[in-house]
């Protein structure tokens, strides 16, 4: 074959390949969701007259036709997996997207330390606080993100963890830190998620209640949901990594209780199945987020009363508590802000506002993750 014939065909075939994903481009209908990086994908623009004389950048016409552009591209998610494979694999960077992977574990670069974002979570929870009684407890414990046991030894930049607890502990003076990081190890997360595996987590459990002056007892068994779990980080690396089994504990304790959504209106499970099969599974926790709902434990032994205020960490840990106590209320205020949440009502009429001011102990447990980006903070 002559150098022209050659020179031909593979021409031919680039042209063809470029028409053919500019046909499939224009064509195909536009998704809304990316189930891997679990967001919504930008559709096409509007175009008016104000987008095309926008002055700011991310108004224009342009500039949202090109993040539309970027999400709505043939075969996304096989490029970025493709990208991601000779990232890592071929030139050897150490991260892709802000992800690392080490030990079989998927973890995100989380640093420096942001000390105004600690003020400003330090603040709300203070706030807070002013909508309980005198004779309230206040905790807080801070969840470590897996860079607390992957970052610095594998040459990651990393959070200087002990400096991280200590400005936790002077800014959040009103409450009592309880340190629940000697009952975790790396086992305790999932390889491909952001969050720590509900199961492992007596041990923490035993440490918060410990501190806040209860006693935990009860046994659990352990449930395997039924479908395969691939965490956040999974779509993010844009990785073939392995699926993981997502379990959850059941017992008489947890069976028994009732727990109620102010949002919806009614009584859902401690685990919507709905969400464990959804986008997300790891909204399975108390319905997800949710910003408001009460755990009613009949069986209590004492009328002691907990409010939670939480990230996602929370949600799954929080269930676990109830056993020592009647009544727990676990509120997000990263979805709305507490002002509001204090208006919502029980089915007796009850607002959260009376409960929070009758309450014995409050617990604010966040993530490493939140406190350091705490703009998500109502």
């Amino acid at each position: 074959m002559s150098n022209r014939i050659k020179n031909i065909a593979v021409t031919s075939t680039a042209a063809a390949l470029l028409m053919g994903l500019a046909l499939s481009a224009w064509l195909k209908p536009a998704d809304e969701f990316s189930v891997s990086e679990r967001r919504p994908l930008d559709g096409m623009p509007e175009l008016t007259l104000d987008s095309l004389l926008a002055d700011e950048r991310e108004d224009t016409f342009m500039s949202k036709f090109e993040g539309y552009t970027l999400d709505q591209f043939p075969l996304r998610d096989g490029f970025r997996t493709l990208k991601s494979i000779a990232s890592y694999y071929i030139f050897g960077h150490l991260d892709n997207n802000g992800i690392y992977i080490e030990d079989g574990y998927a973890a995100q670069l989380e640093y420096p330390i942001n000390e105004g974002s600690i003020d400003y979570a330090a603040a709300k929870f203070k706030e807070a606080s002013g909508y309980f009684g005198e004779d309230t407890a206040f905790y807080f414990a801070v969840v470590p993100d897996k860079g607390y046991f992957l970052a610095e030894e594998n040459g990651y930049p990393s959070l200087d963890y002990d400096r991280f607890f200590t400005l936790c502990r002077e800014k959040m003076d009103f409450a009592r830190q309880i340190d629940i990081t000697g009952t975790l190890s790396l086992e305790n997360y999932f390889k491909t998620d952001t969050h720590w595996k509900p199961e492992t987590l007596g041990g923490t459990a035993d440490a918060i209640a410990d501190a806040m002056g209860v006693t935990l007892s009860a046994d659990y068994e352990e449930a395997v949901l039924d479908v395969p779990f691939y965490g956040v980080y999974y779509g993010q690396s844009a990785l073939p990594l392995p699926s993981e089994e997502m379990r959850y504990l059941t017992g008489d304790v947890l069976d028994g209780c009732t727990v109620y959504s102010y949002e919806a209106g009614r009584e859902i499970g401690v685990y919507d199945m709905e969400k464990a099969h959804g986008k997300d599974p790891y909204e399975m926790f108390l319905g997800g987020n949710l910003t408001a709902v009460k755990i009613t434990n009949p069986a209590a032994s004492t009328d002691r009363e907990l409010v939670v205020f939480r990230d996602s960490f929370g949600a799954s840990l929080t269930p676990l508590l109830i056993e020592a106590y009647s009544e727990i209320i676990v509120i997000d205020i990263r979805y709305a802000p507490l002002s509001m949440i204090a208006g919502y009502r029980d089915p007796g009429g009850r607002p959260i506002a009376a409960d929070l001011g009758t309450a014995d102990d409050v617990l604010f447990i966040y993530s490493t993750l939140v406190l350091n980006n705490s703009n998500t903070l109502r």
